[in-house]
């Protein structure tokens, strides 16, 4: 049984369609990313699944609870974790109370871990916490009763880079002990570290649901030349070049009256054909590497599918 799965789940509000026709499963134990800008839908999905909200058609399981049953939800959650974009607490209340609080409705038997891992001032009141201390505390209620399931939206939000990193390392630490981890994020290379998946939202509609290397190979590399003389357009006039962009240079050192021209575009094709295309070229530089996650995911949402 998939830890969540949805079909064909919509949610509208009014004539405003918040999410359209949302169809992915998250599997036991795997890692699925969320990715998306802001108002493409991520928020809304995540709310309807932990039924914050009711969906206007469509399906979702959460643990096998159906989202509309009320009931079945409510005991799903005590083996669910949730860390929302911006955590809420009493203001007056300190760390030690809050905790307090979640573990006596769903357990704490991590709590101590946790808290040696992330640091939380418990003593003093959240009005006086920052903003990376307010994540910190949402981190430990949502796993400190050891959930088979934690939902995540933007959780490293406010979180220093050295926290983030500890944060990271601990995700994957929980998908090795078999946790099932779903999460929105505008990290993409946070992305790109920790998911098996990702699924892909574009104006409330899912536009790609694949593994990290599967969104990387389809969406190419990005090839770097130094080449000697100029060459016109047409030389790169091959299959599988996007985004050809040419700038002519001067050479360094004894070489400075030498005219060269640097060369990148993105190519979505066989490597050995583009080593091929390239052979007769004097190159002072050849340098291929995968797409940066940003560029692809720009890709998806400017609508470039190819």
């Amino acid at each position: 049984m998939a830890a969540i799965e949805v079909s064909d789940l919509t949610k509208r509000y009014g004539e405003v369609v918040g999410v359209d026709s949302l169809s992915f499963t998250v599997e036991e134990g795997e890692i699925l990313g969320f990715l998306g800008p802001n108002g493409a839908g991520k928020t809304t999905a995540i709310r309807t699944l932990l039924g914050i909200q009711t969906p206007t058609s469509g399906t979702a399981t959460v643990l096998g609870a159906d989202v509309r049953a009320e009931r079945d939800l409510l005991e799903a959650k005590r083996r669910l974790g949730y860390v929302p974009a911006s955590p809420t607490f009493d203001a007056g209340s300190t760390g030690a109370e809050i905790l307090d609080l979640h573990g006596d409705v769903k357990g704490d038997s991590r709590r101590a871990e946790l808290l040696d891992r992330f640091d939380v001032p418990l003593d003093r009141p959240v009005r006086d916490y920052s903003t990376g201390n307010v994540q910190k505390l949402a981190v430990v209620q949502a796993f400190m009763h050891d959930p088979a399931l934690v939902i995540m939206d933007e959780p490293t939000s406010g979180l220093d880079p050295l926290v983030q990193r500890e944060f990271n390392d601990f995700v994957q630490a929980e998908r090795s002990r078999g946790v099932t981890v779903f999460f929105s994020s505008h990290v993409l290379s946070e992305v790109r570290r920790l998911c098996d998946r990702v699924a892909v939202l574009r104006d409330g509609e899912l536009v790609a649901t694949e593994s990290v290397s599967e969104l990387l190979t389809r969406s190419g590399k990005v090839v770097r030349l130094r080449v000697v003389g100029e060459p016109p357009a047409s030389t790169f006039d091959f299959d599988g070049v996007h985004d050809l962009d040419r700038r002519v240079v001067r050479g360094a050192g004894t070489d400075a009256d030498q005219v060269e021209t640097d060369v990148s575009f993105t190519f979505t094709g066989d490597v050995n054909d583009l080593t091929a295309a390239v052979a007769d070229l004097e190159l002072r530089e050849f340098d291929v590497e995968e797409a940066p996650l940003d560029e692809v995911f720009m890709r998806f949402y400017g609508g470039d599918d190819a």
